[in-house]
This record gives structure tokens, C-alpha cells and sequence, in this order.
């Protein structure tokens, strides 16, 4: 034992006294040419500025840290020119070393290959983390496609489930001392890592041996970029302000990134950055006593500025004043998506659940065909002179959204010669269906590149045969989704229908809507409808939550709670009432998310504000006297403003959950028959030793799967054909698979538990199985 002790002593001694010098001896990005390289194309110029910027205050930013907001708009290469503003900020003795942290998976591998082909980064530049090996298989199986057609200290320092591709070097000392495990020293040694935040969050989570030491020495050896740190669940922000704070704590410069940040979150995460940074400079600066003053720069297409912000109070002054400047420059702005509010009738309040949500789908054919028939918001194909568009209805819940779906199918296209052609899209899909539903959008929904005043996508060969194989004048093709539409997507849609959830919500599926094409419209191509069916199926309760940010009284905490973030109405009409007036269209864009308006919040009364007053409640420290609050334990603030230091601890992390779900789920999975001839459902169990998995079929008493007669209407037919048995046989040839061992890999999915089991289409998903 007394050997054992003095090894330990030994081993902790020669990787604490490395640490120090660590992130100068690590690989970096030096002299990358194509981060310095100017822009030649005009949209991209405020990339430049923003980097000679960052390069005039690169010493003080060294020395002081440094905090970036970067709010340039949807489109205008925002991701790229965070790279090169992080570069001009690196020290070119040492290079660049930076973390960019994402909220979505598939976004994550979207970013990196991004990066590795706009930027000419190698794998060995470039280290790409991504949880779930599956994901990551599908996305590398549709990239050859496209291409082919044009002991608790004992443990894995990362989750089994992660993926690091990287094949630079990874062998420095510290790293190897430090662990075996060549994932770990990918993700730390990397030049540059894209990853999901979860990957990065465990470095504030130290509740299991060893998982929070990869991430922390990556925050300790190279910056840090979060990417629409916005679109989080209100839930997730304390762990996300932890993570802010540790990366102040352990020396890193932090940029946020999102066109809609709302100031009580940029101004929390300053705060949090700033007190971590406090620490950094007292023990590791060269200047512990000088004042605490990060150097602060803000970033968009239109304005660059900088400025020293000692507490607080200094950095809301210079947030407010940029945020100003920028509102004026957005309502100059042309005016891309016009949106009008649709009234919702009131007799719905005494209608069946079935009768509701058939009478819903009706209404939303209509306000389709309506929007359908503006000429701003359809093409007419040159070949056939068929008028044809691509829409969106988003829905809140995916439980409506099923019934929806198969009233559509019911109900027909709303006008004789109107063709309906309808993708369902939600995340309760088999892993390979909705992999083969986003890889089908993805290149259907591409409408860049446009020749001769011809939208590309009428050449895309699968919407082609379906226009030329029905002869109706008029195609909508209609995308039925949930709230994952909304984010993550490089969709552009011709016009869209939205339940509303929140300002949020509304204003980020907008920027799905004429996404990749510029010019102003004259005529509303969005229509919001003036209520939601939670309104009208929980009658006195929150009504704009799930997604959203109204509270009830058992989500609050506390009754006043409930209370002050509960509106009195939940008409849009009312609850919007300053920036719709009338039946007039009113422009969509990201004014009423970056700016508060002046007066005090009423948020019983207005939506927007609603918004705002839950992020400053979470975000920004709490007067002792508030009593219009949430639980104090909800409070993203607590870790590092109050006095007894709860953030050196592990008691938050288990309060304050990354990505909590208290939703108990099922794991299931397709499995073929002993024939292969069909598909049948199992549920996965646990087997009796590690990593072990037992298949437990539940087909003929857990599913009931929609006939095929639901779907069969005469003038709606489905837009994305999936196929499921056909894509497993075409998945497990390429990857050298049997079909078991594909589907046992590729054909699961995560439900919410329901005892009395669920419905199954693979045009429509998995949704829970009515109670007759």
C-alpha cells in the first residue's frame, strides 16, 4: 500500500505541475491561410472587419479574456466568420486551439465537414465528437450516397456512446499519463473539436469519477464558441451557465452565437463568465489584484464594435446601445416574411378531442391552398405550367400532429385540381426512417442555385416524378412537423401555417421561410394561428408551453410563480397585440427577441415579455426581496453568485440537469422476421451482463399499426416514401451487415412509456395508441 500511495503521489505530481503549460504544447491551428484569407464577395466583408477587430485586441484579450457576442444574420456565413474571429484573436506564435460547442447532433456533423471543406482542414486539424455511433454511420452513408451519385476511476473518461473522429496526434506526455483512452486525447489534443455541448458540460459535473477531466482540460487549453446558446430548453441554462463559468474559470475566451439572443442571456452569461474569470486572473494571472474587465466585442453583418466592461452594469450599457444600432439597420431591412394572425372558432371548446383535431386539419388545407394561391408563394414549372409549392404546417405536440396527419388523408385536397403531397417529419420515427425523411427534405428543401429564374428544385428528380405523374394544375407539397423543424434544418420553405408556442419558436421557424432566397414580398406568406389546440384541450391551464415559456402551477415551483409567468389570455390577438394590429401582415424578424421593450415587463400580459421575464429570472442574480420567481434551485445564477460557493460542489448538477427528461421512455426496435419478410416490434431490455441486450417482441399486444386504407386518399399522397425493410437491405449490403445485426442498429427508437402501447405507420411514426 505504501508503494502504491507514493506511485499515486508521483504520477499526480508530475501531471499537475504539466498542466500549466499544457495548452502551449498541444497541437494548434498556426498560419491557417484560409482564416485569414479576405472575402472577395461583398456579403461576406463584415467577416473582415470582424477579424481585424479581434486582431486589434488580441494582447488585451489575452490578458483580460475576452466575451463575444456575434448576432449577424441567418445567412450571412456566421459559423465561418466565428472561426476566423477566434483565429485573429490567437496569439500566431501558439495558433489556434477552439472548441465550437452545437446544440444538435446532426448540426455538429454538418459543421465540422463544413468546416473541413470550406476551411481545407485535414483530420488531423480537425476532431469531430459526436454522441450515438448510429448518427454518425447514417450521416457518412449519406455523404458516400450523394457522392456515388454526384471501477468509477477505472471508468471511460468519455460516455461509450461517443464517437471522436480525429487522426491527428495525440501523444503527448501529460495525455498519455493521464489515460489510455485514444477518444480522451482526441477531444483534448485536437487543434479544432465541433461537438454537442454535452460533450462539454461534464466539465462542471464532476459526480462520476473521471468524466469531468477531458472536458475541463480541453476548456483549460483553447477557447470557446456556442452556437445559438438561445435555443436550450429554460431547464438547460444553468448547466449551460456552469459551463460558461468554467470556461472563464479555466482561462478560455467565449463567443456566442445566434442572430436572436436575448439580452438577459447574453447579460447572465457575461456575468458568469466575468466571476469565473475573477478566479483565472487571481491565481493564474500575471495581474491578480488588477480589476476584473474582460475585453468585450460585438459582431454583426452590419456593425463591429469593442469595448472593456468591468461588472455588470458597463456591459448592459454597451449591449443595450450595439442592440439599438442593430434594430435600426433590421427595420431597414427587406422584408422577406409577412406574416398575418388566423382566428381559431370558438365553438372548437365544445367539440370531442377527434372531432377538434379533424376540424383543425380542414382549417390548416385551407389557410395551405390560401397562402398556396399568392404569386409570391408558388412556382410555375416551365415544363408542364403546373403551379407548385412547398409549405409548412408546424404543430406543437406530435399526439395532434398524428391525428392531423390522418384527417388530411380523410379529408382530400381542399379545391378540385389541387394535388396534397405530405411528409410527416417529427422525432418519433425508427432512426433510419427519419434519417431517410431529412436526407430526402435536405435535398428537396436546397433552393440555392437557381438558373435562369428557375427554382432548382423543380429540377430535383424525385419532386419531378411526382409532378409529372398526377395531372392536377395545382401541387402542394406539404411538410406536417413538429417543433424540430425549427432549428438545425437548412430548409427554405415557400410559405408556412404555425401553432404558436412561443416568440422564439415563431420567429426561428421564419427563418425557414424564403431561407435561401433574397427579395421582399408584398403578400403574407406565414399565417399564426390566433390560438393553439392546448388552449382548447386544457382549458385554464398554461397553454403555451411544451415548447414554450408559460408556466403552470405544478412546472412553477412556487404559486406566485405560477401565477406571474401565466398570461390572462391566450389569443395571439391579444397577447401580441404590438406588433399585430388588425388583419394587417406584419413583418417577422428578431426585433422583439433582442430588445426589450421600454417600461416594465408585463408578462400575464404580452408574449414577448413573458420571454424576458423568464430568462432574467433564471439568468440574472435575484433580489432577496422577489417574490415573482421560480424555486431559487432553478436559478442558472446560483452556482457562482451566491455566497456559499454551491458551484465548488455536486449539488446543482443533480437539481439542474443537462437535458433532463422525466418523461419515462421505452427503447424499441424493428426486428426482422425469421423470413425477413417483415418488420416486427420488440422492446429492449437490459441483458444479465454488461452491455448485454434482450428483444422481447411486443408486436400483436404493444402495436397497433395503422392499415394502409387510412392512407389512400384519392388527392393526398405521401412526398417522402420510406420504405423501411427496403432501406435496411440497402444499408446492411453497404456496410457488410446482416439484416438483424442493421436493424438491431439502425431501426430502434426512444418512446415515452405508455402502458397501453403505441400506433406505428412508416409514413407517420410512432405516436401513443388511443384508449377506446
Amino acid at each position: 500500500m505504501d508503494e502504491h500511495l507514493l506511485g499515486v503521489q508521483g504520477h499526480a505530481t508530475l501531471i499537475a505541475r504539466s498542466l500549466p503549460s499544457l495548452g502551449r504544447s498541444l497541437p494548434a491551428l498556426q498560419n491557417h491561410k484560409p482564416l485569414k484569407r479576405r472575402n472577395t464577395d461583398i456579403r461576406f466583408a463584415w467577416q473582415d472587419k470582424a477579424a481585424d477587430l479581434a486582431a486589434s485586441v488580441r494582447t488585451r484579450a489575452a490578458v483580460q479574456g475576452a466575451f463575444i457576442v456575434s448576432m449577424a444574420s441567418t445567412g450571412c456565413g456566421k459559423t465561418l466568420g466565428n472561426a476566423r474571429i477566434m483565429n485573429a484573436l490567437a496569439d500566431p506564435a501558439t495558433g489556434l486551439r477552439c472548441a465550437f460547442a452545437i446544440g444538435l447532433r446532426t448540426l455538429t456533423l454538418q459543421t465540422g465537414r463544413s468546416f473541413q471543406r470550406d476551411l481545407g482542414l485535414g483530420e488531423e486539424q480537425l476532431a469531430i465528437q459526436v454522441g450515438g455511433a448510429a448518427s454518425r454511420a447514417l450521416f457518412d452513408h449519406w455523404e458516400r450516397q450523394a457522392e456515388t451519385t454526384g471501477s468509477a476511476s477505472r471508468q471511460r473518461l468519455l460516455d461509450e456512446a461517443c464517437t471522436v473522429l480525429y487522426e491527428g496526434h495525440d501523444q503527448h506526455p501529460l495525455l498519455q499519463r493521464l489515460t489510455d483512452d485514444a477518444q480522451a486525447r482526441a477531444l483534448i489534443a485536437a487543434p479544432l473539436l465541433v461537438c454537442t455541448v454535452d460533450h462539454l458540460t461534464p466539465a462542471t459535473e464532476s459526480l462520476r469519477g473521471g468524466r469531468q477531466i477531458a472536458p475541463m482540460l480541453r476548456l483549460m487549453t483553447g477557447d470557446l464558441v456556442l452556437d445559438e446558446p438561445d435555443d436550450f430548453d429554460m431547464a438547460d441554462l444553468p448547466a449551460l451557465t456552469r459551463l460558461v463559468h468554467w470556461a472563464g474559470l479555466l482561462g478560455s475566451r467565449v463567443l456566442l452565437s445566434s442572430a436572436t439572443l436575448p439580452p438577459a442571456l447574453v447579460e447572465g452569461l457575461f456575468l458568469a463568465y466575468r466571476a469565473g474569470r475573477a478566479v483565472y486572473q487571481q491565481h493564474r494571472s500575471e495581474r491578480p489584484n488588477a480589476p476584473v474587465d474582460p475585453c468585450c466585442l460585438w459582431i454583426d453583418e452590419f456593425h463591429q464594435t469593442t469595448q472593456d466592461c468591468a461588472d455588470g452594469a458597463a456591459f448592459r450599457v454597451a449591449h443595450t446601445q450595439y442592440v439599438q444600432k442593430r434594430l435600426i439597420r433590421l427595420a431597414q431591412a427587406e422584408v422577406r416574411r409577412l406574416a398575418q394572425i388566423a382566428d381559431l372558432p370558438d365553438e372548437w371548446r365544445d367539440m370531442d378531442q377527434a372531432e377538434r383535431r379533424t376540424d383543425f386539419a380542414r382549417l390548416m388545407l385551407h389557410h395551405a391552398w390560401q397562402l398556396h394561391q399568392q404569386a409570391c408563394n408558388h412556382m410555375i414549372d416551365s415544363v408542364s405550367g403546373k403551379r407548385v409549392s412547398l409549405g409548412l404546417i408546424r404543430m406543437a405536440n406530435i399526439a395532434p400532429l398524428y391525428d392531423v396527419a390522418l384527417a388530411i388523408h380523410r379529408l382530400g385536397a381542399p379545391a378540385p385540381g389541387v394535388r396534397v403531397h405530405l411528409c410527416v417529419y417529427h422525432s418519433q420515427f425508427p432512426l433510419l426512417a427519419r434519417s431517410v425523411i431529412e436526407q430526402q427534405l435536405d435535398t428537396l428543401l436546397d433552393r440555392r442555385g437557381a438558373r435562369g429564374g428557375q427554382d432548382p428544385v423543380l429540377q430535383r428528380p424525385a419532386l419531378r416524378a411526382l409532378i409529372d405523374a398526377h395531372p392536377e394544375h395545382h401541387h402542394l407539397f406539404i411538410v406536417l412537423g413538429s417543433p424540430v423543424t425549427e432549428v438545425g434544418r437548412d430548409h427554405d420553405y415557400d410559405w408556412a401555417v404555425v401553432e404558436p408556442s412561443s416568440m422564439r419558436s415563431l420567429i426561428q421557424l421564419a427563418g425557414r421561410v424564403r431561407r435561401h432566397r433574397p427579395g421582399s414580398v408584398a403578400d403574407a406568406n406565414m399565417v399564426v394561428l390566433d390560438r393553439n389546440l392546448r388552449s382548447y384541450e386544457h382549458i385554464g391551464e398554461a397553454a403555451f408551453c411544451k415548447p414554450g415559456f408559460e408556466m403552470g402551477s405544478q412546472s412553477a415551483g412556487t404559486t406566485d410563480a405560477a401565477r406571474w409567468f401565466h398570461l390572462k389570455s391566450h389569443r395571439l390577438r391579444d397577447v401580441m397585440a404590438h406588433a399585430a394590429q388588425g388583419n394587417a401582415p406584419w413583418a417577422v424578424d428578431a426585433q422583439p427577441r433582442i430588445a426589450v421593450a421600454a417600461g416594465k415587463l408585463q408578462p400575464r400580459r404580452y408574449l414577448v415579455d413573458l420571454e424576458h421575464a423568464r430568462m432574467h429570472d433564471s439568468m440574472l442574480p435575484r433580489h432577496a426581496d422577489g417574490q415573482d420567481t421560480t424555486a431559487p434551485i432553478r436559478a442558472a445564477s446560483l452556482h457562482w453568485a451566491h455566497p456559499g460557493n454551491l458551484w465548488l460542489t455536486g449539488l446543482l448538477p443533480q437539481y439542474q440537469r443537462f437535458r433532463y427528461d422525466p418523461q419515462p421512455r421505452d427503447d424499441v426496435v424493428l426486428l426482422p422476421d425469421e423470413d425477413e419478410s417483415t418488420l416486427q416490434l420488440h422492446r429492449v431490455d437490459d441483458g444479465p451482463g454488461r452491455g448485454d441486450r434482450l428483444y422481447v417482441r411486443i408486436e400483436d399486444s404493444l402495436l397497433d399499426r395503422v392499415p394502409e386504407a387510412a392512407l389512400a386518399a384519392r388527392t393526398v399522397s405521401p412526398w417522402s416514401s420510406v420504405n423501411l425493410m427496403h432501406e435496411l437491405t440497402q444499408l446492411a449490403q453497404a456496410q457488410g451487415l446482416t439484416l438483424q445485426q442493421c436493424a438491431e442498429r439502425y431501426a430502434g427508437a426512444s418512446l415515452p412509456s405508455q402502458q397501453q402501447g403505441w400506433r406505428f405507420h412508416e409514413l407517420l411514426g410512432f405516436n401513443k395508441k388511443e384508449v377506446s
